[in-house]
């Protein structure tokens, strides 16, 4: 684990460090400026625009956070741009954006989002992007094509698998066949991924397979840890943690 020691170093700040309390929304600048201020490690997530770009936003729809509407993929980057989240003044913005603010300053977990569909432009995007900014980057996605795209395309690009217990009534995988569930949550794509390391549910990362690939030398981030108590559980099967709502013990106070 020695190579990737620098991805498991500092508490990693879910979607940035949020806090709604305060105007500062998930996957925002404001977000992930925070994060920095407080010296830690950031993961954001990225979603494909309808003309082929990478926009920092979690969800495949605009409704939740946002008072536009609409599919992001179904909007190309322009419009997007001018997308303002609900409480604040950030607008959606891109992951050069983000890679430009951070400038290499803390470590940066980008998470690759999927319909599971095949296309993997995205993927691709993202590994090119992170290889030619370098410095302490890393990619991950709950797809095994994606990481498999990213392999491909930045070999020496740190990337891992996102992972879950897939449970076989979570609508959340209704797209998903059982066969492809138990694979995933047993990480019985390892041939295809071959994954460096692992971003796994707090509620799931005592399972076998986790335990045996930290075990291997893999590191271990879970995610998300939202209390002490879930902090304390991580601890025994994880490297590091992927947390919000809450300030660690040790973290820089500003």
């Amino acid at each position: 684990m020695a190579a990737l020691d620098w991805l498991v170093a500092r508490p990693i700040a879910h979607r940035g460090l949020h806090d709604r309390s305060l105007g500062v929304i998930e996957n925002t600048p404001s977000a992930v400026a925070r994060a920095l201020e407080h010296g830690l490690s950031v993961e954001i997530d990225v979603q494909l625009t309808g003309d082929g770009d990478a926009v920092v936003f979690h969800d495949a729809t605009l409704d939740r956070l946002t008072e536009a509407t609409g599919r992001v993929s179904g909007m190309p980057l322009q419009d997007l741009r001018k997308v303002v989240f609900r409480e604040t003044a950030d607008r959606i913005w891109t992951l050069d954006d983000c890679l430009d603010l951070i400038g290499g300053r803390q470590a940066l977990v980008v998470e690759i989002k999927s319909d599971f569909d095949g296309d993997m432009r995205l993927a691709r995007l993202v590994a090119d992007r992170l290889r030619l900014r370098g410095g302490p980057v890393a990619a991950k996605s709950f797809d095994p094509r994606a990481v498999r795209a990213i392999a491909a395309s930045a070999p020496r690009l740190p990337r891992g698998i996102v992972g879950e217990a897939f449970a076989d009534d979570d609508p959340h995988w209704a797209g998903l066949s059982g066969f492809e569930r138990f694979k995933a949550r047993n990480l019985l794509h390892w041939p295809l991924t071959r994954p460096q390391f692992l971003s796994w549910h707090v509620r799931d990362v005592g399972r076998r397979a986790i335990r045996l690939a930290r075990a291997a030398g893999l590191p271990v981030m879970t995610w998300t840890v939202r209390t002490p108590e879930d902090q304390a559980y991580a601890a025994l099967y994880a490297d590091q943690m992927i947390f919000e709502g809450f300030m660690p013990d040790g973290v820089v106070r500003t």
